[in-house]
Formats: structure tokens, C-alpha cells, sequence
């Protein structure tokens, strides 16, 4: 079986570890259990999730056993990292069916059967039942407050106030880690880079009750050629959820990707031979359009099944090429054709208001029927919608069907 670590690597998901060589000889040698976290914050996964559930994956086909940690008690918490605002809180009820959601995501990416078998496991099972002063004499006795400020997960806090419940978040995932190892033998903790200070409080925590044999190691977030993000769209993050990002939509993110980014796409978010990868990508022509259409297929079939991803690849070429079914677009439904065009942008979600929609309609980013829309007051009628539906367009690649 051939050693994970140079997948990881060819592939780019790497960003930081804590003992590089140690990691590279360990997976090289022996099936080792390892970890990822997810806050159920939501009742489903996004793209930001992608790249932890891929990584896993890859683990799971070396040999390794996955460990898929739902945070149902550190969720009631909120990790800080990245974030200006404190974290909504949840209810129990809630956290639970956020859990009870991700957890069919997550089937999809990880095996549940055979000798290393997935294992989904909640830690409010452990976290909820902790004493206070038994957790902050055993545990949190070992971490010193000097070094935790420093790390980068608070600094952004400092100055908007970081309260004393956050600042347990880092005690709370290195807790997670111990625990996962004294019950499992799990010796990896693996996530986004933006979890390196948690996943190293959790390292350092098993070292100082005397074991050698944790480690962590991040990898990079999916990000544009400037730095920025993935898996942000009109209507907010790009789901796993059909309920909430649909097949279609989801497709058309993919396609639309930037063309320095498609490689690295490729890598990290499909399992594509990386030969495959790189004839698809050597060509900046009209080639890689024909690369982009592939890349939004494989992605789609991956999270949505092969079905569902042929869907949204018809009705992209009945879009762009006249060819196909518009049947599996995003579609709008009306109750009559008398919709002002402001009042249609907005019911779309293509604008949240009337004056981002005006501003839309202004710059010329606005057609109806593949005519540009030049008047903010302009009232829809029985004429616009043949066929019974109407097609309503921001920009060149952004599509919504009206449908009385």
C-alpha cells in the first residue's frame, strides 16, 4: 500500500505538522487511527468541510482508520479561530439533528465497514459530563494563558473581547484528542489550517502525561489565486446539502472556477489521477473550458451521485449551448407574472434588496429572456414568460428560471 504521505503531498493538501519525519515514517508503517473534527453548527457540511472529508478519504484508502469527531459539545462552545463575533449557541435539540444530517454526508467520502472502518463519534458523549473543577485541575493546569493569548485563534479576539467560555474552545478540542487516544489509540489529529493552535494544544497535552506518540498535521484551505476562500456564492456558502445549494448551482460554482485555480481544484477535490490532471490543465485555450466542464462533473458526482451531476451538466449545455433540458436549473416559483423586476431579483436570492438590485440593474448586470434590463421599474407581464417561465440572468453566468 503505498504510503500516504507522498499523496497528500503530490496532491497539495499539506500546510504544517508537527513532526514531519515522525508522520512519514508512522503512516509507512502501521494503520494509524486519526482524526478529524466538525461543529455541527448547521444541518449540513459546505465546502469548507470538503478538503478535511477528502483528506480522510485518502487516509482511510492507504490502510488508516478514520475518526469522524462531531463536535456536539464543543459547538455549545463555538470555536473562535477567524471570527470577529462570538458564535451563536445552540440547543442540545438542535446540535443533535445538525448531527444526525452530517453524518449521511460524511458516508459518502468514508467507509463504515471492513478492517478500518470509519467510526463517527459526538463529544458532548464525554464534554457534557465534565466537572468543572475536576477539568480545570487535571486539564487546564497544564496550559498556560500567556502562551494560549499568543496563539493566532484569539489574537482577533483581543481587541472585540474574547470571553473565558471561548478561551476554553482550545482546552475542550485538546481534551477531544486525549480522550480519543486513551479510548482508540488515535494518535493523529488532522484539520484545516486555520485549527493549527487547537490541534497543537492537543498534541502537547497527551506529551505532557507522558506519551510520545500524538501528533497533528494541517492542511491548506481551498483558496483562489489571491488568497481568498472558496465556497462562497450569491446566496452564502456553497452546501453539501441539495436542500440547501442545489446540484445545479453547485455544478456552475465548479465551472466558473477561475483558470489558475482549476489544478489545484482537480488535486484536492476529486481523486483523478494527477497524470489525468495534468494534461487536462497544461492548455490556457479554449481547452480548458473543456477541462472545467469535467472538473464541475467530477466534483458534483462525488457529493451529489452521478445522476444528479448529469442533471446539472444538461441543463448547463441547454443554457449555454441550446442543447438539453432546462428542467434541473434553479427554479423560482411565482404565484403570478405581475412581479416588479426588482421584487424577482430579490425572490431569487440573485439580490437580498431592492437597492443591491438597483445597483445590479444600473452597471448592466441584469437580463430577462437574454435581454439587458435597463429599467429599475420595469414590471413583468404575461409576454415575458413564453413557455410558462422566464429566464433571469446576472452577468454571464449566473441563471435563475421564473416559473409561474
Amino acid at each position: 500500500m503505498e504510503n500516504v504521505f507522498n499523496i497528500l503531498e503530490e496532491r497539495g493538501y499539506i500546510e504544517q505538522m508537527t513532526h514531519p519525519q515522525e508522520i512519514k515514517e508512522l503512516f509507512g508503517k502501521e494503520s494509524v487511527p486519526f482524526y478529524i473534527g466538525i461543529d455541527p453548527t448547521a444541518d449540513s457540511l459546505h465546502v469548507g468541510h470538503f478538503v478535511s472529508l477528502m483528506v480522510a478519504s485518502h487516509m482511510q484508502k492507504c490502510g488508516h482508520k478514520p475518526i469522524i469527531l462531531v463536535g456536539g459539545g464543543t459547538a455549545t462552545i463555538g470555536d473562535p479561530s477567524g471570527k470577529t463575533d462570538m458564535r451563536k449557541m445552540l440547543s442540545r435539540e438542535e446540535l443533535d439533528y445538525n448531527v444526525e444530517c452530517i453524518k449521511k454526508q460524511i458516508e459518502k467520502f468514508v467507509s463504515f465497514e471492513g478492517n478500518n472502518a470509519a467510526i463517527i463519534v459526538n463529544n458532548a458523549d464525554w464534554l457534557l459530563d465534565l466537572k468543572f473543577v475536576d477539568f480545570v485541575r487535571e486539564i487546564g493546569s497544564l496550559f498556560s494563558v500567556n502562551k494560549m493569548l499568543s496563539a493566532e485563534c484569539y489574537k482577533q479576539r483581543l481587541e472585540t473581547g474574547l470571553t473565558f467560555f471561548e478561551m476554553s474552545y482550545m482546552l475542550m478540542q485538546s481534551y477531544d484528542f486525549l480522550h480519543l487516544y486513551n479510548e482508540y489509540g488515535c494518535k493523529l489529529q488532522m484539520g484545516g489550517n486555520d485549527q493549527w493552535s487547537n490541534i497543537i494544544g492537543g498534541v502537547e497535552l497527551i506529551r505532557k502525561i507522558g506519551k510520545d506518540d500524538s501528533f497533528g498535521l494541517t492542511f491548506k484551505l481551498l483558496t483562489t489565486k489571491e488568497g481568498k476562500k472558496m465556497g462562497k456564492t450569491e446566496k452564502g456558502a456553497l452546501w453539501l446539502s441539495p436542500e440547501k445549494t442545489s446540484p445545479y448551482e453547485f455544478y456552475q460554482y465548479w465551472r466558473n472556477v477561475e483558470d489558475g485555480s482549476v489544478e489545484n481544484v482537480f488535486k484536492m477535490l476529486t481523486f483523478m489521477p494527477l497524470e489525468k490532471i495534468k494534461e487536462l490543465t497544461s492548455y490556457q485555450d479554449e481547452r480548458m473550458n473543456e477541462a472545467k466542464k469535467i472538473l464541475a462533473f467530477e466534483i458534483t458526482k462525488l457529493v451529489h451521485g452521478e445522476e444528479e451531476a448529469k442533471k446539472a451538466e444538461e441543463a448547463a449545455n441547454a443554457l449555454f449551448n441550446g442543447q438539453g433540458s432546462l428542467e434541473n436549473m434553479p427554479t423560482t416559483k411565482i404565484a403570478t407574472t405581475n412581479i416588479s423586476i426588482l421584487e424577482a431579483i430579490i425572490t431569487t436570492g440573485i439580490a437580498p434588496s431592492k437597492g443591491q438590485a438597483r445597483t445590479l440593474i444600473n452597471q448592466g448586470g441584469i437580463s430577462l429572456n437574454d435581454e439587458k434590463v435597463t429599467d429599475v421599474n420595469y414590471i413583468l407581464s404575461d409576454s415575458d414568460f413564453k413557455d410558462g417561465y422566464a429566464i433571469l440572468k446576472k452577468g454571464k453566468k449566473v441563471f435563475y428560471k421564473l416559473e409561474i
